[in-house]
């Protein structure tokens, strides 16, 4: 598993307006030739070096971890941020009051001097760094709770080292592919993050739903941020002398909307996949671990059906 707080970027490839779309997840940095010459067949006009790139700006420069663990994008030249609705929504409740409940009514800064601190992070990435060799070399032929415990004294090591607290800089290596491979994915944090715009609770959680991958939705599941910096373009605590971030890349709006055969792919933070799972975990799911929570699933709604037939509506 692919915990979310330690993940980078990951691609899926889709067509717009088809019945189908190319399965696929993976790091930006691993995109074989084959996939990308796959991509490049469907429309997409980028280089793999625009795609990422550690020594120039790419289009992971643009892509961020917003908060907790959520995934943003810079919109524009001034460090303007999309997002989901229910990812903003604790700094949209803490913003409100009695007198204004930019949760009830939603809320738009109309200059800067308007927007809303917050007590939100981001982070940009900076590297990847393939620690693998380190790692299973400390590692050996540990085994059980000796080897757990190693590997994590390990890590925390790698951590510490490559991370950087007077810079902002923070690492965290993660196992890949059961641990096969191990990540260095290195992040630069902004701590001046403003509410710019929102919309009322009752569009950007329409239903009540925040689930990312209900189809169809109708929820409007987004909220507008800004990210400060200090004059120097480096990340910053809050001061009112703080300026808009200058990324070093930023993903232009268009208004031209899309049109049938367009290329379309999804960049961003997902909470995990096991797209590499083993012939046994594949088995294991589909023996044991599916079947038992149908029959669990088939429980509980047998017995809220029961309740739901004693309930009697007023005429």
């Amino acid at each position: 598993m692919i915990k979310r707080s330690l993940v980078v970027m990951l691609l899926l490839v889709a067509t717009v307006f088809k019945s189908f779309a190319d399965e696929g997840m993976w790091l930006p940095h691993l995109l074989g030739q084959q996939v990308y010459a796959d991509m490049v067949k469907k429309g997409l006009k980028l280089t793999k070096e625009q795609l990422y790139s550690v020594n120039k700006s790419s289009l992971k420069d643009a892509i961020i971890i917003f908060g907790g663990g959520c995934t943003g994008e810079i919109v524009s030249a001034e460090g303007l941020i999309f997002t989901n609705h229910h990812c903003g929504y604790g700094a949209i409740a803490g913003a409100s009051t009695v007198d204004h409940n930019y949760l009830r009514d939603g809320f738009y800064a109309k200059n800067k001097a308007e927007e809303i601190k917050t007590a939100l992070t981001v982070q940009f990435l900076v590297r990847i760094e393939d620690v693998t060799k380190e790692v299973t070399d400390a590692l050996g032929k540990l085994s059980g709770a000796e080897r757990a415990n190693k590997q994590m004294e390990v890590i925390a090591a790698i951590n510490k080292r490559f991370s950087d607290a007077d810079k902002s800089i923070d690492c965290r290596v993660s196992p890949m592919f059961k641990g096969n491979q191990y990540l260095a994915f290195v992040y630069e944090i902004y701590k001046d993050i403003r509410l710019v715009g929102t919309p009322p609770e009752s569009v950007g959680k329409f239903g009540g739903d925040t689930d990312n991958w209900e189809w169809p939705r109708h929820t409007g599941d987004y909220s507008i941020f800004r990210v400060y910096a200090n004059k120097d373009n480096k990340p910053a605590t809050y001061d009112a002398a703080n300026v808009p971030l200058k990324p070093k890349w930023f993903l232009p709006v268009s208004l031209k909307g899309v049109k049938e055969n367009d290329f379309a792919m999804i960049w961003g933070y997902p909470g995990g996949t096991n797209r590499y799972e083993s012939s046994y975990g594949i088995k294991l799911a589909t023996d044991v671990n599916n079947p038992t929570l149908v029959k669990l699933r088939d429980m509980r709604l047998k017995y809220m059906f029961e309740e739901m037939k004693k309930i009697r509506l007023p005429n």
